[in-house]
């Protein structure tokens, strides 16, 4: 084994060439599930009908914005595989393209403001909850064009494997917004005690401070010049292969999301303790699933590189090495989850309600042992969705989650709470049927091998000049 290791390391393609990517990438995204984790726990303390309000208005919000943030994001394969194909100047024409679809994201979800009251008042949740989620979507879609442009900007610098300015920024960010939310919900310092309200503004404020720091660095002199990053002009045919590509990991983006977003609206109509039990739960996943997102964003950069090179040998070298790093990751946490939730639970004990809040802790334990068995199956679908997408599979991605979406998430669990009346474990014993399912589905499709004869990028003899 010790010789195994020592080999995987060294490899073209093994775990040191892996990290040295995914490192800065898996500390980004592993800080935005520490925001998220923080916004929760001082919603918690704040009050129950925050806390059971910020999971659904912010995955109604994240769903609509994930249309959008999955295309523009996109743009990171487009960089990788100009990278690849020694094509850099092209990938400032991509970035602006992208740039573009954020902008109208962005007018998009305001626009989607004035239905906020009475979409949340068809879920049917108490209406103290329900007046807390409309006041966090409405504030949370003023910050999705600073969002979108921030996942365009980040999406560029990955593919060209600048992961440490990624890092840097949204560790900054994540920083930014957990000190304006303790501000903010609380009243701090002199600050009004806004409660979800100020959790709202604080990411709103953290937005636009990454997508100006991330502007700064794209349009630094050493980026742009050999990128091409002023070539701002709508390019018609560049903006089809981006949409052709990206807007279908769109809307597997958004399929997903919606799905989960039902999946906890509907839980919200079996009462205020069993929503906050799964905010929590959910909550305390995204700890161990919001680190993985950087080691599949760096699986789709690997992969972009050796496709635009023509090397698919070499991608499926830095697949394996990135899986096997992530299951047993996944396998250490999955344990903790199972025999260990108080471990995650204290910290949302600390300054909660000590009437109400046992009852959510206790649901909120058995939630996670469900947690536990999924988060396994997570790792193939993390893995092996962003390998074939890294080399521009993200039709059939989109297609599968949103077979299995409606047909293992949604409608199972909308017959299991207005039809069967069932409880809280039988619909999240529904979601881990679907997680498992959605990994099992993208192996099969991955070793299936489709995905090697694939490009994004445009064949250099119809290349602009």
């Amino acid at each position: 084994m010790i010789r195994y290791l020592r080999r995987r390391w060294n490899a073209e393609g093994g775990y040191r060439q892996v990290l040295a990517l995914a490192v800065p990438l898996i500390l980004s995204t592993g800080s935005t599930s520490v925001q998220h984790f923080f916004n929760r726990i001082f919603l918690s303390w704040y009050a129950p009908e925050a806390v059971a309000a910020a999971m659904p208005a912010g995955m109604v919000s994240y769903a609509l914005l994930c249309l959008f943030l999955g295309t523009v994001g996109y743009v990171g394969t487009f960089a990788a595989q100009y990278h690849g194909a020694g094509q850099e100047e092209r990938v400032g024409r991509a970035l602006w393209q992208s740039l573009w679809v954020a902008l109208a994201g962005g007018l998009l979800c305001l626009a989607t403001v004035p239905f906020a009251p009475r979409f949340f008042a068809m879920a049917g949740h108490q209406p103290a909850v329900q007046r807390n989620e409309v006041v966090f979507y409405t504030i949370l879609c003023y910050g999705a064009l600073p969002a979108l442009a921030s996942a365009a900007f980040a999406g560029v610098l990955s593919g060209l494997g600048r992961t440490l300015p990624v890092m840097w920024v949204t560790l900054g960010g994540a920083a930014l917004n957990v000190l304006l939310d303790w501000l903010l919900i609380f009243g701090r310092w002199g600050f009004p005690a806004l409660g979800i309200a100020g959790a709202g503004w604080a990411n709103v404020a953290a937005s636009l401070a990454m997508s100006a720091a991330f502007a700064a660095i794209v349009f630094g002199r050493g980026v742009r010049q050999r990128c091409g990053m002023l070539r701002w002009r709508p390019e018609r045919a560049l903006l089809l292969r981006l949409l052709s590509f990206g807007l279908p990991s769109g809307v597997q983006f958004f399929i997903d999301m919606a799905g989960f977003t039902v999946f906890i609206l509907l839980v919200g109509r079996l009462g205020t303790t069993d929503l906050a039990a799964s905010t929590i739960a959910f909550n305390i996943n995204t700890l161990a699933f919001m680190p993985m997102i950087g080691i599949g964003i760096t699986v789709s950069v690997l992969v972009g590189r050796q496709v635009g090179r023509g090397d698919p040998a070499g991608a499926r070298v830095a697949v394996r090495s990135a899986f096997e790093m992530t299951f047993g990751y996944m396998a250490l946490v999955a344990g903790l989850f199972f025999f260990a939730p108080g471990l995650f639970l204290a910290p949302f004990a600390a300054q909660s309600d000590p009437r109400t809040f046992p009852a959510i802790a206790a649901t909120a334990a058995v939630l996670l042992k469900f947690v536990a068995v999924y988060t396994l199956f997570d790792g193939l679908n993390i893995v092996f969705s962003s390998a074939i997408k890294g080399a521009g599979d993200t039709r059939f991605v989109m297609a599968m989650i949103g077979a299995m979406s409606l047909g293992i998430l949604i409608v199972p669990s909308y017959l299991a709470v207005a039809v069967l009346r069932a409880d809280i474990y039988a619909c999240w014993g529904i979601a881990t049927a679907y997680v498992i399912a959605l990994g099992i589905a993208f192996l099969l499709r991955y070793r299936g091998g489709a995905w090697e004869r694939m490009r994004v990028i445009e064949p250099v003899r119809t290349m602009e000049p």
